[in-house]
């Protein structure tokens, strides 16, 4: 089906509502956007135009906003109607508040509503049923005309002309219509009912909860090692981006982001919920340019201290907070070479159970979340990507990245950027019985480490003490740490082109 044009003649929808108010020449918005992205490579479908706001193939964004928006209304005194038109089209009609500041006592909300039945081409011929419409089709480089009452859409356009008879038209160039049918909004409408003590200009409070919009964290690590290859720096930068599918743009806004797992009930429309959701909206905005962090009830709060725009169907990257250089940081080499679940049940006795285990060598970063270090804020979840700078060209190269939870203040965070090239492990059992009578079982270890770099490489070796509770390193051939009461850490240096090999028994009872 060819439609080119649909002409109609557009009357104002409030047209229809008495003694509409004016909006005085001022507004103030402000967002406070929650997150329910999980941290990690975002699904780049989110970034791209969506048929319909606030979803990409079908699954909702994973995120909402309140928007608490001020502005300036000249009301009448007694019952009068106002609307606002730029609103998000996927607003909650229940979050909905109108309030005066000026007189809130004296101003009294006696019904609201929530217009969302939009002008489009389909919709309106809906609209125009058993009405007559004009239809011009190209025929042999001439327009004709074929004029009707609409009988149906479906299919085509079903036309009953002036004689009774009846057309089907399946292309058309052009339709014209009568004058737009009392009902339907060009956008998103919210329209009051208001009864007024006082004339005259108010300062009215809008505040509403919007789904289509979220935000996510992403870090960028800039790694320099030192010559031991163990220790080295980074310079650690944090990047917000937000994403807005509300269909609205908001244009000089005010930001905050909320981090943390913020409970919702299955209907956001609990009053409780709604008063918090309302004073995280109202907090004062911080007078710096970035972001200003601060605790709020079990969570965080990022304010930006400047204004913003979210234009709809976008996706935004700012600075979470400033660039920090130079953080001290630690490579570490970890070996886990026993095939099992980390967190199995006890009462394990086949003897080959985690037999045909993992050879690899894991590579993590370590770096602690000190002021000192220009760091020591609270980090939201997110994914952090490591890089180091090629001395070859000087281009910098991506050598992994991991995702973080979120994280306190003056806490270790530890990425695992992957597995070693030229470091490698084998763990074997060298010797098992057990006498069932005796509820004993006794099991010898064996762990080699190869490491063919120039340098000597520092490695953990991780032993999940798996099969009873109680047990006993019976023999040991390097120190060891017990980390908890199913993990025990060896601490070891593998000498430049060399082997490295571990031995210990354990003894479990039960």
């Amino acid at each position: 089906m060819k439609n080119t044009t649909i002409k109609a003649m557009l009357q104002s929808s409030t047209a229809v509502l008495c003694a509409a108010a004016s909006v005085v020449a001022f507004s103030d918005t402000t967002l406070t956007i929650y997150s329910k992205a999980q941290p990690g490579a975002v699904n780049p479908d989110l970034y791209r135009p969506s048929p319909r706001a606030g979803s990409y193939y079908g699954q909702s964004i994973p995120g909402y906003a309140i928007v608490r928006d001020d502005r300036g209304l000249s009301l009448a005194r007694g019952r009068s109607a106002v609307s606002i038109t730029d609103v998000a089209a996927l607003l909650d009609p229940t979050t909905v508040r109108l309030t005066s500041l000026t007189d809130p006592s004296g101003t009294q909300v006696v019904e609201q509503d929530f217009r969302f039945d939009l002008v489009g081409s389909d919709k309106l011929l809906q609209r125009y049923i058993d009405q007559p419409i004009t239809v011009e089709q190209l025929f042999a480089n001439r327009v004709r005309e074929v004029s009707g009452r609409l009988l149906s859409t479906d299919g085509g356009l079903v036309l009953q002309e002036d004689d009774g008879s009846v057309s089907i038209v399946r292309e058309w160039q052009n339709i014209e219509l009568g004058s737009l049918p009392g009902g339907l909004m060009t956008r998103p409408t919210l329209l009051w009912d208001i009864n007024a003590r006082r004339a005259g200009p108010h300062d009215m409070r809008l505040t509403y909860e919007t789904q289509g919009m979220t935000w996510w964290a992403d870090y960028n690590l800039t790694w320099a090692p030192s010559a031991d290859d163990q220790s080295g720096t980074l310079d650690v930068s944090a990047w917000v981006s937000i994403l807005n599918q509300t269909g609205t743009s908001f244009s000089d806004t005010g930001l905050k982001l909320v981090a943390g797992d913020v409970q919702r009930a299955q209907a956001p429309n609990d009053m409780e919920a709604r008063v918090f959701l309302e004073r995280a909206a109202v907090a004062d905005v911080a007078s710096v340019a970035g972001f200003d962090e601060k605790a709020f009830f079990e969570f965080h709060l990022y304010t930006l201290g400047r204004k913003t725009d979210l234009p709809d169907q976008s996706t935004k990257q700012m600075a979470l907070f400033p660039s920090a250089a130079n953080v001290p940081a630690r490579k570490r080499l970890v070996f886990n070479g026993l095939n099992v679940p980390s967190r199995m049940g006890y009462g394990v006795t086949d003897r080959n159970f985690g037999s045909g285990g993992n050879s690899k060598v894991d590579v993590y970063l370590e770096f602690e979340n000190l002021k000192k270090h220009g760091l020591g804020v609270p980090l939201p979840a997110g994914r952090i990507r490591v890089s180091q700078l090629d001395d070859a060209d000087g281009s910098l190269e991506f050598v992994g990245e991991d995702i973080i939870e979120h994280t306190p203040k003056n806490e270790d965070i530890r990425i695992r950027l992957g597995s070693s090239f030229d470091v490698v492990g084998e763990r074997k059992q060298v010797d098992y019985s057990i006498d069932t009578r005796a509820k004993v079982i006794t099991e010898a270890i064996e762990i080699t480490l190869t490491n063919r770099k120039d340098i000597a490489q520092a490695v953990t070796i991780a032993e999940p003490l798996y099969r009873y509770a109680t047990w006993t390193i019976s023999g040991n051939s390097d120190r060891y740490r017990k980390i908890d009461s199913r993990l025990v850490h060896f601490d070891i240096e593998v000498p430049p082109d060399s082997k490295k090999t571990v031995r210990y028994s354990v003894r479990y009872t039960w």
